[in-house]
């Protein structure tokens, strides 16, 4: 059985907040029912990064939320966060499950339905796979991917497998229906006008 319980995973880019602070809009999007944030910052320095994640960690233990810290096991270690979140050339997954036990969850962003195959086999907990949708803050990864790989990857692969990359509300049924366990956003949440109102469309599009 899968221990990912939750549906919408919001990664984390304060410069897409429209200059308003960050931690007060994931209380936002947390109330409105979110239950999984990945701290990701990494033009941060490890202290200022390190004060973050405190700060977002209380928020998430406070309303039985998980917060994913991307890339850093130094600091999901030195926190007690809930686990990590992997690039593809970050170390290797079967490496950071031996340092950091079997319950911390472990995700991985993964490009091709291979990469999301070999995640698995390493003892990955979820895949992020994309970009599905042309979206400003995954060119740097390639063109879209469309719908296909995301409907091979939830054919092939047993751990959830999260679509993100220009991911809409309205986007959401489709990549559902193509096979994906959830999605990942960060732009359609952080640069919403109400931040509440966006985490609540998305739910409502991820359970129906």
């Amino acid at each position: 059985m899968s221990r990912i319980d939750f549906s919408l995973y919001l990664v984390t880019d304060r410069r897409q907040t429209g200059g308003r602070p960050l931690v007060p809009l994931l209380r936002e999007a947390i109330a409105a029912g979110l239950r999984a944030v990945q701290l990701r910052e990494r033009d941060l320095a490890t202290s200022p990064l390190l004060l973050l994640a405190e700060e977002v960690l209380r928020l998430t233990r406070g309303h039985g939320a998980r917060l994913l810290i991307n890339d850093r096991v130094d600091l999901v270690m030195a926190l007690g966060a809930d686990g990590v979140h992997l690039r593809s050339d970050s170390l290797p997954v079967a490496v950071v499950r031996r340092l950091l036990g079997p319950d911390r969850v472990i995700g991985v962003s993964v490009h091709s339905v291979d990469e999301a195959v070999r995640a698995e086999s390493e003892g990955a907990d979820f895949a992020v796979l994309g970009p599905v949708y042309n979206t400003s803050s995954k060119r740097s990864y390639g063109p879209p991917i469309g719908l296909p790989p995301i409907e091979e990857a939830g054919k092939r692969c047993r751990i959830p497998v999260f679509a993100i990359g220009g991911i809409t509300a309205s986007r959401v049924r489709d990549v559902r229906r193509a096979g994906a366990f959830g999605v990942a956003v960060i732009s359609s949440i952080l640069t919403a006008e109400c931040v509440a109102s966006a985490t609540r469309d998305l739910l409502d599009a991820t359970t129906s």
